[in-house]
Formats: C-alpha cells, structure tokens, sequence
C-alpha cells in the first residue's frame, strides 16, 4: 500500500513539473515571435532566435550533458539544475533587453534577446536530456506510450493555460517590455525545480541495464551476448533512420510556425486579434490534449510505427488547408487537427525512440532525439520559412498573404518527404 502510494506522489510530482513546464512555454513564446517581428522588422532574423537556441541545445546536450547523465546516471539532478540556472538567467536577459529599450535602439533590444535566449539555453539544455532519459527508466515497452501519452495530456492542458494567459498578458508587447513574462516565467521555473527535487527522492527505475550490463555480467554466454549486440546494433541503424524521416518532418512541419503567427494578423487575411490568436493556438493544443491521450494506448497496442504515420499523414494534409481558413473558428478547427498530428508524433515517436535506444546510451541518444525535435524552434524558419517569404514579398513583389500560402504548400511537400522515408527505412525494434 505504501509503495503505491509513492507511486502515485510520485507521478502527481511529474505531471505538476510538466504542467509548469508547458505552462511557461506558453506564456512566454505564444507571443515572442511576434514582439521580436515588431523589434527586428523581417521573418527571417526573428527565425534566428529558434535558430540559435537550438544550435546551444544541441552542443550542450550532445557534447556535454548526455555524456554526464549516463556516466554518472543523473536525470533528475539535471532537470533541478538546468530550472534553476535558467530561472534567473531570464531576468538577466530581460535587463539587458530593458537596457536597450530604454536606449531606444530595438535592433540592439531584439538582439539581446536572442543572443541571451541562446546562451541561456546551453545550459538549460540539461534539463532537457535529464527529463528525457528519466522518463525512459521509470518505463518499459509495454508501458511506454500509456505513461507518454498521460504526461503529454497534462503538458497539453499547461501550454493551453500558458497561451490563455499570454493572450492577457501580452498587451501589444508591454508584457515583455515592462519584464511581467519573464518575471512569472522565473517564478515557474524555480517553482519546477522545488517539485523535481522533492520527486526525484522516490522516483525508482523500472528498466534493467541492457546490452551493456547483460554482457558484463554473463561473459560466457557469446550466443546470447552476440545476439543481444547485434540487435542493439540493427535498433541503432533504426534509431538513425527515424531521426533523418523525422529531421526532414520536423523542418517542414515548423517551417511555417513563425509565417503562421504573422498569417493570423495579417490585415488582408484573418485579422485576428491578440485573443483570437491564443484561441487558435488553444485549438492546436485542446486537438493534442485529445491525441496524447488516445496515441499513447493505441502505441502500445497496434504498435508505434501504425501511429506515427497516421499522425504523418495528417500533418501532410493540414498545412493545405490554412490559407483556405475564411474565420477564426475554422482556422481553429484546422489547426487543431494539426494539433492531433504533431502530439501524435510525439508521443508514439518518444516510445518508439526509447524502445529503440539501448539503456547505456539513453542520455547521448536521446539527445540527438531532442536536437531534432529541437529543429522547429527556428531553424527551420530561418533556412525554409523565412526565405520563402522574404524572397517572394521583397524581390518578387508577391502578397504576404500568397507567400505565406506558397510556405504552407512547400510544408506540406516536405512532410510526405520524410513520411516516404520513415514508411520505407524505418524498422520494427528488436
């Protein structure tokens, strides 16, 4: 009864550090595309703030961070350490944003952000591979997409909270400007960290060493250690495989994230007002909230790969559809089946991943995972998105409304792109 009782403490513990975490992404980047369009003035240097964040994520986690957690088997003490450096790293960046505000230079002002963004998220990176290798211990195959799919309803019921609370909070800009969201998003990360701390005391891993520990410990077994390295070995080509059909997935699906938002406001399209864009955006993650949910049972029964391209192909169809959108409830309706799609992904393609990754490589594996997922935070609207529209809008004197149209047709394509490839390359885990 009392272990039970752990048990349950112990997952309330990371729904709640979930939560807070999509809670906080909410509130702060619902709207920072947007703020720093208003200060740099074109997509394609907005772009550079998911762009560069990324680039830090992925050094940090793949050179650095991974390598610690599986030599030294920190996941939780990752997480506390990352939420706490990067709590106050964010009223750091935001005083010296507020310094170049002051000075009347926005340039300079949406600069610092993303240059302070970056740096910060070096080292916030750790939480990152931490969270991801320990969600992978607590869980077994079997297990898996269940435990996924529930953490993914609870970080889906966060973010729409965070977006509702953007949409008040934003203010035309003042919420960044006057330091109100970087404020309440520190108060969240310092409050995660008090919560993983006091979780990581009971949490117990429930997955036994692998390839690794099974050859140590029975050394005179070759058959069996043999058979046990070369299915590690043919799970790794897999892994690979996934990671290329999902990188090429992943730049078209978040190509069009940035050009989206400025869609929405666009005065000859939908027009829509700061509400009416957290409304659509709640849209998007009320559609996850409902895929999380049923993706994770339904991986876990017909298998991963059957769910992951369901939610390809749906991703595919969406983006065809935006420009068509004639009001905000239809928009809506759109982008909350994109919302199905990409939660779908996530949460079949994280226990299709740790189903794959043997247990001694979790952290580094995992983290170039993370780097790919990673890849819709800018890059892919700095080298696709951003361009697309620049090139048109400004050398080919196109409407930003049809340019936009032409990123989410170019988003589509790369989609069945990757699809093509996960459906062809991508194997059934031994």
């Amino acid at each position: 009864m009392k272990s039970s009782v752990v048990e349950r403490q112990t997952l309330l513990g990371l729904w709640s550090f979930q939560f807070l975490t999509f809670m906080r992404r909410g509130v702060f980047y619902s709207f920072m595309y947007i703020y720093l369009f208003s200060l740099m003035g074109n997509v394609t240097t907005t772009a550079a703030l998911g762009t560069l964040t990324m680039l830090m994520s992925t050094v940090g986690q793949n050179l650095l961070w991974g390598k610690i957690s599986d030599r030294y088997r920190l996941r939780a003490q990752l997480v506390v350490i990352g939420e706490v450096a990067a709590g106050f790293a964010y009223v750091v960046v935001f005083l010296v944003h507020k310094f170049f505000i002051d000075a009347g230079s926005s340039v300079a002002a949406g600069l610092a952000l993303i240059i302070g963004l970056a740096i910060l998220e070096f080292f916030w990176s750790m939480s990152d591979v931490g969270w991801a290798a320990l969600v992978t211990d607590i869980t077994t195959s079997e297990t898996r997409g269940r435990f996924v799919g529930s953490i993914n309803f609870v970080m889906s019921i966060g973010r729409m909270t965070g977006i509702i609370m953007a949409g008040y909070l934003y203010v035309g800009g003042l919420g960044f400007r006057q330091g109100t969201i970087f404020y309440m998003v520190t108060v969240m990360l310092l409050t995660g960290a008090i919560v993983m701390w006091f979780v990581s005391r009971s949490l117990k891993p429930s997955t036994t060493p692998t390839f690794s520990g099974l050859i140590n410990k029975e050394k005179g077994v070759a058959s069996d250690s043999q058979e046990i390295a070369d299915a590690s070995s043919e799970n790794e080509r897999t892994f690979l495989w996934f990671l290329i059909a999902l990188t090429i997935v992943v730049l078209g699906a978040a190509s069009v994230n940035q050009i989206f938002l400025l869609f929405l406001e666009l005065k000859d399209g939908l027009h829509a007002s700061d509400l009416e864009v957290s409304f659509i955006l709640s849209a998007w993650t009320l559609g996850g909230m409902t895929a999380s949910l049923v993706a994770g049972r339904l991986a876990d029964k017909v298998g991963r790969k059957t769910v992951i391209l369901v939610g390809l192909l749906i991703a595919a169809a969406t983006p065809l559809f935006y420009g068509f959108a004639p009001n905000v409830v239809a928009m809506a309706i759109v982008y909350g089946i994109n919302g199905v799609s990409f939660m779908t992904l996530q949460t079949a393609g994280f226990a299709f991943a740790g189903d794959i990754i043997p247990e001694h490589k979790r952290g580094q594996l995992l983290s170039r995972y993370n780097a790919v997922m990673a890849l819709s935070w800018g890059p892919a609207g700095l080298l696709i998105g951003g361009p697309i529209a620049d090139i048109q809008t400004r050398v080919l004197g196109v409407s930003a409304h049809t340019a936009y149209i032409n990123g989410f047709f170019t988003s589509s394509v790369l989609i069945f792109m990757g699809t093509t490839v996960f459906f062809t390359k991508a194997k059934r885990p031994r």
